[in-house]
């Protein structure tokens, strides 16, 4: 059984993207083919970048225990808003913090907007951003317009069957990466 983590990126106050994040964790491990770890980046609180996690001397344990998540999964599912045409801080930190961690990495991209276009332009952002360091971006992600009238706040859906087939395409495509960089690695 392979393993997922779920990156929800936003720290906002009244984030709408954390719902989608919720879905997802919930449809993953409904399914009982992968275990699944939400990893929530308000939750967490790191501090801000100032070295790779390598060369520092001596990181905060919440760093340590990020890193260590991202390591265990096979796939990741990065949850981000599109602010202004990319995405969060918060993310681009938690990228740069580890580099080398995320090279070869299947990365599938679910992006969220308030808007009708779902985030298109984050995933263009961060798709570079991945490239540059070597991530798998695998195609087809998952975008979710009007976000506040697609999920409540538990991460239900409000029209359950078309959130399930969306995410079932999106998450075949990530499972086939896995399955893929697996077989690579063996």
């Amino acid at each position: 059984m392979s393993h997922i983590a779920i990156l929800s990126s936003s720290i906002r106050e009244s984030r709408m993207s954390h719902r989608p994040a919720l879905f997802l964790e919930r449809q993953i491990a409904s399914s009982g083919a992968h275990t699944v770890d939400l990893i929530d980046l308000e939750a967490l609180d790191l501090p801000l970048f100032h070295e790779r996690l390598r060369y520092m001397k001596d990181p905060v344990p919440a760093l340590v225990s990020f890193t260590e998540r991202i390591r265990k999964a096979q796939g990741v599912i990065i949850v981000t808003p599109e602010y202004n045409g990319s995405f969060p801080a918060s993310l681009k930190n938690v990228i740069d913090v580890i580099t080398q961690d995320w090279k070869r990495k299947p990365v599938g991209l679910c992006s969220v907007s308030s808007g009708s276009f779902g985030g298109t332009q984050v995933i263009v952002s961060l798709s570079f951003v991945l490239w540059k360091i070597r991530a798998w971006v695998v195609g087809g992600p998952l975008q979710v317009p009007m976000v506040q009238d697609q999920f409540q706040e538990d991460g239900t859906a409000n029209d359950p069957i078309a959130w399930e087939r969306r995410a079932t395409a999106f998450m075949e495509e990530l499972e086939w990466a896995m399955e893929a960089s697996e077989r690579m690695k063996g």
